[in-house]
């Protein structure tokens, strides 16, 4: 069937990535790749819902953006606790039957880093990073999705990493988060996606965020990103954004199951 004026109009660049009249959650978003993603999906109009742990660094993100001229709110809850979640995303709803606070978009990327040798990683530095980097994107997502499959849309986007693919020592525990989340992308993307409710994944290459502090620091680090990635440099959290105004947009609306991978062609070189 030939496309109607109005429907051509419609798949217009400016009319599929607008994210104007969407609602996104995106946790861990008091710092880092969070906030920035946050100020994405904002400066693309949608209005965002940051979530962190600690309250004073949320009010802090949330004034931040507010003073950009963003439609911007807090949530404060903890990811890996099933409580505190519920209790989030109903102070979020709108409406008495609303499900899952109204979230159109969601963006699980709240994560941790414990580093050890494997045969001398703690059970505790094992399951917390499991935790808050794997099993919050299942709480979460299970608290947001039932309102996406009651409205028959959604978005969302679990944020990787290249250590979804790769490893490297000292981190088995991310590693075998990441890979899990991976793996939990796609099955979201087959249970949800007849429903209209598209899941896909973000994997950043070695970015300069806090928690890459301890490796930006050191020189032979720094020599050997630079020099293992074509690129030539670490990336900028800003650098995510596209991606993730992508996948939240119409754009990719038979998008689904897939992991960008944004690393300035680290895993494409040997």
């Amino acid at each position: 069937m030939p496309f109607s004026e109005g429907a051509f109009e419609s798949t217009m660049p400016a009319a599929l990535f607008s994210l104007r009249g969407r609602r996104a959650l995106i946790t861990g978003a008091g710092q880092g790749i969070g906030l920035m993603l946050a100020r994405g999906l904002g400066m693309a109009g949608a209005e965002v819902v940051l979530n962190d742990k600690e309250p004073a660094r949320l009010d802090q993100a949330v004034a931040m953006l507010r003073r950009e001229g963003l439609a911007v709110e807090g949530c404060v809850f903890d990811v890996t606790d099933e409580k505190t979640i519920a209790i989030g995303l109903a102070s979020l709803g709108r409406g008495e039957f609303e499900v899952g606070g109204g979230i159109d978009i969601l963006i699980n990327n709240a994560g941790i880093h414990q580093r050890a040798p494997l045969e001398l990683m703690s059970t505790a530095a094992w399951q917390a990073v499991l935790d808050v980097n794997l099993t919050s994107a299942f709480l979460v997502t299970r608290g947001v999705v039932a309102g996406m499959l009651q409205r028959g849309s959604g978005k969302i986007i679990n944020i990787c990493s290249l250590n979804s693919e790769i490893s490297r020592p000292t981190i088995a525990n991310y590693a075998a988060a990441k890979g899990g989340l991976k793996m939990l992308t796609r099955a979201m993307a087959v249970e949800w996606g007849g429903r209209n409710v598209q899941t896909n994944g973000i994997a950043p290459g070695y970015m300069r965020t806090e928690m890459t502090d301890v490796l930006t620091v050191d020189p032979v680090w720094e020599r050997l990103i630079c020099a293992r990635t074509p690129a030539g440099r670490w990336g900028e959290p800003r650098e995510l954004i596209g991606a993730a105004v992508f996948l939240a947009s119409r754009g990719a609306d038979f998008v689904n199951g897939q992991i960008i991978t944004v690393d300035g062609g680290l895993l494409a070189a040997l």
